[in-house]
């Protein structure tokens, strides 16, 4: 009399291993960079705090002064006007038009991002941006 387990499959055959290995290398390739894209996000968050930090700036010296800071119409004037309310340096920008430079406008039209500057201020409003275009309405 023969055994009738002696057919039965106890294993993965090669072929369904391959097929479950490139199926999980498929879901990585997808969700990875989705996953692990930290520094576009630190990039994004340090900015954002530095506008926030320039903007708090631009209020408290306002407050004190009765008045907007960069009145002279030059980055060096504004600079300079914050510099007593900033603990530091100026603070960069990390993404776009990355540093510390800033295009003054004195128009009061709303600001739009242009130009090769990490900021973009008007003396008129003291409206402050990022400039550049992906982070010019935070």
């Amino acid at each position: 009399m023969m055994n009738r387990n002696t057919n039965r499959r106890t294993a993965f055959t090669l072929v369904e291993l391959v097929i479950v290995v490139l199926i999980l290398g498929i879901l990585a390739a997808v969700a990875a960079p989705r996953m692990f894209d930290t520094a576009g996000e630190a990039r994004s968050n340090a900015t954002r705090h530095s506008l926030m930090v320039i903007r708090d700036a631009i209020q408290l010296y306002r407050a004190q002064n009765n008045a907007l800071p960069g009145d002279g119409g030059t980055e060096a004037d504004l600079k300079s006007d914050l510099a007593e309310m900033l603990s530091g340096p100026f603070p960069e920008a990390a993404v776009g038009n990355t540093g510390d430079s800033v295009r003054i406008q004195t128009s009061g039209a709303a600001l739009t991002a242009s130009g090769t500057e990490s900021w973009a201020y008007d003396n008129s409003t003291g409206d402050f941006i990022v400039n550049h275009a992906t982070g010019a309405d935070w």
